[in-house]
């Protein structure tokens, strides 16, 4: 018997080095940058066979085989539909150097140029918010299209659902995308059959199914935040549909703090054919709208910069890049999580000594224990370069937006960290013109006032074991 069990035991080693080997030298194959292959190789020799299989689950970019397949039939009609409808700007626009760089990037690789749109509104407060979008969802006509990464049922969140169920009632076309994982609590509520009864047309995004785990990744989610009301009023920014008073109280870290932006215009059909491209490649049924016969004439100029699988390798890291480089005077960074990319991290500290002013603020206590220390893992270095670290005391800073030299501004979903930046379908709207900057410019300066900076002294008095945890942390910030 010792003899049989000695031969299994071989066996069973063998198998494993080969299982490691393969996964391995699957890894080093895929060529991805040096940080991440690092971590996954950390992973898999820390966590025998565990690790493997948790990079076979999570490690490679995998939307399975017929969303890529769909991705991939979508993404000229998606192009070919954007250049029709939008014209390219050729007129200089506002900001320089600065906005005709990220201009001519999504230009080039998207075919999108500069949008125009009438009206801009900043909303910032959850009444602000709610109170407009009800409004607009009593008001609608046609149709209404919406997608999100949470959605929270409870609060300011069941007087929309109410709204949304009436606006069905009397013959607008409601569709919602709404991502799986992150509003599990939605899908098992009762609210998900009442809009089906309603006919609402609700749709789960990238549903995970455990068992096909091996077969595509299961934690690329849907993260883009946008409401798009009878083609022409659209709504986009950080906010999920959660009721900051109701969601996550259990947290500890205060209510969370978002923004959206209300436009309307051409740029609205320019979001609303993103939303058009996520359905397609969810369901398979394509709804891109033609273009009105007599746009209506804008000078205020945006663009939109949709980002994930199938949009463009890393294009929302090209233009945070772009735009950091070209940057003289001042940057602000709004983020819930920073855990920046090695080369943007880089970007970051290289402009700071030049002599840019660069400034992060993010929240002073995080709901992700694990982000808030890799986060703080980056802290030194970053102060070290001359950067300025914002911690806001006003509840979980979750807006995400930058500003460049008061002429670009980069509003959005896309958080500072390689999941948004790598993985999930996110959303981001550049702004060109002078008044959006503003907008934006003062609303970070208030997020400033609410805010006590991390002084290097103070920072370099932490604890030997907080350095320890930082360290460690840091090392798996290409994985988070």
């Amino acid at each position: 018997m010792s003899y049989i069990e000695h031969i299994i035991g071989i066996a069973l080693a063998v198998l494993y080095w080969l299982f490691t080997a393969v996964v391995t030298f699957r890894v080093i194959g895929r060529r991805n940058p040096v940080s991440v292959t690092l971590s996954w190789l950390l992973v898999i020799y820390i966590l025998p066979f565990v690790g493997a299989l948790l990079y076979l689950m999570l490690g490679e970019l995998n939307l399975g085989r017929q969303r890529a397949r769909r991705a991939e039939a979508m993404l000229e009609p998606f192009l070919a539909s954007i250049a029709d409808d939008f014209k390219t700007q050729k007129a200089p626009l506002p900001g320089g150097q600065l906005v005709q760089g990220i201009r001519q990037l999504i230009e080039t690789r998207l075919g999108i140029g500069a949008l125009g749109y009438q009206q801009m509104d900043l909303l910032e407060t959850p009444e602000q918010i709610f109170d407009r979008l009800c409004q607009d969802v009593r008001e609608a006509k046609s149709s209404i299209h919406l997608e999100t990464y949470i959605w929270f049922p409870g609060g300011r969140i069941d007087t929309l659902s109410e709204a949304l169920i009436d606006a069905a009632g009397r013959g607008v076309q409601v569709s919602l995308l709404i991502d799986h994982a992150g509003s599990r609590p939605f899908f098992r509520s009762r609210w998900r059959k009442r809009f089906i009864d309603a006919g609402i047309e609700v749709v789960p995004a990238l549903p995970v199914r455990l068992w096909r785990a091996l077969a595509q990744r299961v934690d690329l989610r849907l993260h883009r935040k946008l409401v798009v009301i009878d083609g022409h009023i659209a709504y986009t920014g950080s906010m999920n549909m959660a009721d900051p008073s109701h969601f996550k109280k259990e947290a500890n870290v205060g209510q969370w703090v978002d923004i959206m932006l209300r436009l309307d215009g051409p740029a609205a059909r320019g979001l609303d054919k993103v939303f058009a491209w996520d359905w397609e490649v969810e369901t398979g049924i394509r709804r891109l709208a033609p273009a009105p016969p007599s746009p209506p004439t804008c000078y205020k100029w945006l663009s939109i910069l949709p980002s994930g699988p199938g949009m463009g390798e890393d294009l929302i890291t090209q233009a945070v890049l772009s735009s950091i480089y070209r940057a003289n005077e001042s940057i602000t960074i709004s983020t819930p999580y920073f855990v920046p990319s090695e080369a943007i991290f880089d970007a970051l500290c290289q402009a700071a000594r030049r002599g840019v002013r660069v400034k992060v603020l993010v929240p002073e206590r995080n709901d992700s224990h694990l982000v808030g220390w890799a986060s703080r893992a980056y802290y030194e270095r970053f102060l070290e370069a001359g950067g300025s670290i914002y911690l806001f005391r006003g509840g979980l800073l979750h807006t995400k937006a930058m500003l460049m030299d008061g002429q670009l501004a980069l509003v959005g979903s896309v958080n500072l960290d390689i999941r948004s930046l790598q993985l999930n379908f996110e959303l981001t709207v550049p702004l060109f013109s002078p008044e959006g900057c503003a907008v934006i410019k003062r609303l970070l300066d208030g997020y400033i006032s609410d805010s006590v900076e991390l002084e290097w002294a103070q920072w370099r008095q932490r604890s030997r074991g907080a350095r320890v945890l930082e360290r460690l942390m840091f090392f798996l910030s290409p994985l988070l």
